[in-house]
């Protein structure tokens, strides 16, 4: 159902450098004329979309990701922000967040991005072994990951997430439970965690037959150490591969997950709005050369929606109130679902009367489970 505010995603399709295991929409070549004109193209993008639309939503959450949106200036940045609230206006709470790598950005930058009223960082650290940073294909080093953090909280940055990674090359158990411990003695407000998948068109994709990762037992392991070591030191696993202190959960990924609106701008950013699915391609050229690029949209049919509703909550701690899937959907959870989610109670899933989650063990194997549903 349509609401009164909706979470903005802006996408920024440029790197320093392509990671061995990214798929996602960028490239390595921007020089400054190439960035104003995107940023250009981008302010049109979320005009044109704004004029056409009715009972236009204020934005609660803005999210900058990438590729590496601290690539863009300052002022480009603070450019695109005051787009969004020129045409949607930006709610006075609203969580903003950038997403950024080591050595894209400095303290004076940080402090420049704190200004302008971004307040989130999301840090792609990855790993706190060298050795592994540079299997991953990554440019920086963990000490480069030291000082960006230390700036980001110098600059103002009270809300920073951090990303990490498991089951990937020259990792074992133990090297995954000092990452775990390092970036939790850091104490940022939120963690980010994924085991690696090996996409085609990678580098890793190329070479798939003759990368070696940890194997299936010791990734599960990794998982779950993760979960326990996280719990201790205070932080909630409030969805699959998130972890969240004191409450800090990343606003806008909940829109995702609890299926309310959001609207995505830039080459391969997706929007859900009024319960509608809708997409733009991936060519970042056609965009600069200002082709339409939109690509799909799809109406959500009651059944459809009763099952992303399922898929996309099952991904929360919380899981599923079966009540309230009753009256939202007009249809018995247990009569639906029930016989698949019961196969796997209790030690995968946790089911009464009141309510469907994952338990630990489960949400590792989470995507096995919901393809039976």
């Amino acid at each position: 159902m349509m609401t009164d505010k909706a979470g903005i995603y802006i996408h920024v399709p440029f790197c320093l450098s392509k990671c061995h295991y990214c798929d996602f929409c960028s490239r390595t070549r921007a020089d400054d004329e190439t960035k104003k004109l995107y940023v250009t193209r981008l302010c049109e993008e979320i005009r044109v979309f704004g004029s056409e639309l009715e009972g236009r939503p204020v934005a609660d959450t803005v999210y900058f990701g990438g590729g590496t949106p601290t690539l863009l200036s300052s002022e480009q940045l603070s450019r695109i922000l005051d787009t969004v609230n020129e045409v949607f206006g930006i709610d006075q709470g609203a969580e903003i967040t950038a997403e950024t790598n080591p050595k894209s950005a400095d303290l004076l930058k940080l402090r420049d991005m704190r200004s302008i009223g971004i307040n989130r960082l999301s840090i792609g650290m990855q790993s706190v072994h060298d050795n592994e940073l540079k299997a991953l294909g990554r440019i920086h080093r963990f000490s480069d990951f030291a000082d960006t953090y230390l700036d980001a909280r110098q600059a103002g940055f009270n809300n920073v997430s951090v990303d990490l990674m498991y089951g990937i090359p020259e990792q074992n158990i133990e090297s995954f439970r000092r990452s775990v411990e390092t970036l939790a003695v850091a104490h940022p407000e939120h963690i980010s965690s994924y085991c690696l998948t090996v996409e085609d068109g990678t580098h890793f994709g190329n070479r798939r037959d003759s990368l070696v990762l940890p194997d299936e037992d010791a990734v599960s392991e990794m998982y779950i150490m993760m979960t326990e070591m996280l719990r201790a030191y205070g932080y909630e696993k409030y969805e699959i591969s998130n972890f969240a202190h004191n409450g800090q959960v990343s606003r806008h990924n909940l829109k995702y997950w609890k299926r309310e609106d959001y609207l995505g701008f830039g080459p391969a950013a997706h929007s859900f709005f009024g319960g509608v699915r809708f997409a733009n391609s991936r060519d970042v050229e056609g965009y600069l050369n200002g082709k339409d690029i939109k690509e799909h949209s799809e109406k959500i049919t009651d059944r459809d929606a009763a099952d992303e509703y399922v898929m996309l909550g099952m991904r929360l701690r919380e899981g599923i109130d079966i009540g309230e899937f009753n009256r939202i959907f007009d249809v018995d959870f247990m009569e639906r679902y029930g016989n698949t989610f019961e196969r796997f109670a209790p030690e995968y899933i946790s089911i009464d009367d009141r309510r469907c989650a994952f338990t630990d063990k489960g949400m590792f194997v989470s995507n096995y489970i919901l393809s039976e549903t």
